[in-house]
């Protein structure tokens, strides 16, 4: 549970309990502590949806309540393999996104035993009595602002609020519209870094969100302070997309991010876009959701099926301000690679290059270094054999410019964040693959955040690498 989003903190509240919880977006948890007495139910919702986690007998179910013309309907859903849960010092329940998952702890950290989403769950065509499609309703701000917590059974305490996350990826640094690092307050410069990250929820793309994050370098002390949630033009509801990048531009804040809010890959019209909010309300506290607009980035010649992982920076090239967005852009699900375009506005971009040899390539990044721009790109290990697990060193044609940089790869695709310190050496934060939740939650869950130092040097050189817990 996010620590900053706790809205219900009860202990000793009897064998039920009522209340309300109402959410900005369908990423809310709840979580009870157990007495290991009878049956417990943990239950989110209102009267037209509701879904509800159930531990009884050592085993963990879900289930999923909607309104119809002829009353309520409810759906059961047990895990064949992973419901059993005996032992349980704390049971939770968690919508993220459109699925609902049970988790149980039995001191050795949290485990799925069961997740539905209620995608699967929307009526078929012609059959109107079954009432509004829970998928839609869960993303529905009238729904998300009625929401309740209702708990029944013995419990010893019982806490619900926004959910948090299970590890972090995709991590940014907060910038400039001229790409330096952002600092909040005086004092700050060169102590404190901003990141924007991708909070992974208990699944895929889906059940995630964007936070934002403060890292302290003495002793990279990592806080969580913000989340942000969006909505988008012509699709009714609240989205959790992710792979962000935040820009403080004058007095203001754009926010660039990729719509993995509701990717399903299974679909013949799978795609993935990126938009643009653009607000000045203070995106480093709180909770938000941000009205966004597209953010048309050209694939000219390209075939591309999605765009994804936007990287902006103004600068001066030497015949006047530009903007450069560095994104990915996929042939198909999942074939990517790096692009780069560029033009004197945002909505006035061009190709600039792409780098087509690649085909597992993301978290495309523009640094300055040696009073040069370059772009930083991660290579994955389904690329050919001669560009696996690194991170190429690019110019502005995204051709090699130098070495890759001397790092540890500690997952499938860990993003290149590089962060100048004030002693003329750099830091490299990424993150890395650990798995969290168990089978049930399966790929998505990672990870762990990792921090490289390199010492003062010509160029980035990463060595002592240090990692930290996401959470």
């Amino acid at each position: 549970m996010s620590p900053g989003a706790v809205q219900v903190d009860e202990t000793g509240p009897g064998s039920f309990s009522r209340h309300p919880l109402p959410q900005p977006a369908p990423c809310v948890a709840v979580e009870a502590e157990m007495t290991g007495t009878g049956p417990v139910r943990l239950r989110l919702g209102d009267d037209t949806l509701s879904v509800s986690a159930v531990h009884a007998d050592g085993r963990c179910s879900l289930e999923v309540t909607t309104a119809t013309g002829a009353g309520p309907h409810t759906s059961r859903h047990r895990s064949r393999r992973s419901a059993r849960a005996e032992g349980l010092r704390r049971l939770a329940l968690t919508l993220t996104g459109t699925e609902a998952v049970v988790l149980g702890d039995d001191g050795t950290g949290w485990r799925a035993h069961g997740r539905v989403d209620l995608r699967e769950l929307d009526q078929p065509r012609g059959h109107s009595d079954r009432g509004p499609a829970p998928s839609a309703l869960c993303r529905d701000e009238t729904w998300l602002a009625r929401l309740e917590v209702e708990h029944t059974g013995e419990v010893a305490r019982l806490r619900a609020g926004g959910f948090g996350q299970l590890g972090l990826r995709d991590l940014r640094l907060i910038t400039h519209a001229d790409g330096t690092a952002y600092a909040d307050g005086p004092g700050e410069g060169g102590r404190v870094l901003w990141l924007s990250a991708t909070s992974a929820g208990p699944g895929f793309f889906g059940t995630a969100h964007t936070s934002v994050w403060r890292l302290d370098l003495d002793g990279y002390r990592l806080e969580h302070h913000a989340d942000l949630f969006f909505r988008r033009p012509g699709r009714a509801g609240v989205f959790g997309d992710h792979a962000t990048h935040v820009v403080r531009d004058g007095d203001g804040w754009l926010v660039a991010t990729s719509t993995w809010g509701d990717f399903d890959h299974r679909r013949d019209d799978a795609g993935v876009e990126v938009t643009l909010a653009r607000t000045d309300v203070d995106l480093l506290r709180g909770r938000h959701v941000l009205d966004t607009e597209p953010l048309a980035l050209p694939v000219d010649g390209l075939a591309s099926v999605g765009v994804w992982d936007p990287h902006l920076v103004r600068t001066d090239l030497g015949q006047g301000p530009v903007w450069l967005v560095g994104y990915v852009s996929a042939r198909e699900f999942f074939d990517f690679h790096p692009v780069l375009a560029e033009g004197p506005a945002l909505d006035r971009l061009s190709l600039r290059a792409a780098l087509t040899s690649r085909r597992a390539t993301e978290g495309t990044t523009l640094v300055r270094w040696d009073e040069r721009w370059r772009v930083l790109a991660s290579d994955g290990r389904d690329n050919p054999r001669r560009h696996r697990a690194q991170y190429p060193v690019l110019d502005l044609n995204l051709r090699p410019d130098g070495a890759p940089l001397d790092a540890a790869y500690p997952t499938n695709i860990p993003w290149p964040t590089l962060a100048p310190l004030p002693d003329g050496g750099w830091l490299l934060l990424t993150f890395n693959g650990r798995g969290v939740g168990g089978r049930v939650v399966g790929y998505g869950s990672h990870g762990d955040v990792v921090v490289m130092r390199a010492p003062a040097a010509a160029s980035p050189v990463a060595e002592d690498t240090e990692t930290g817990p996401a959470s």
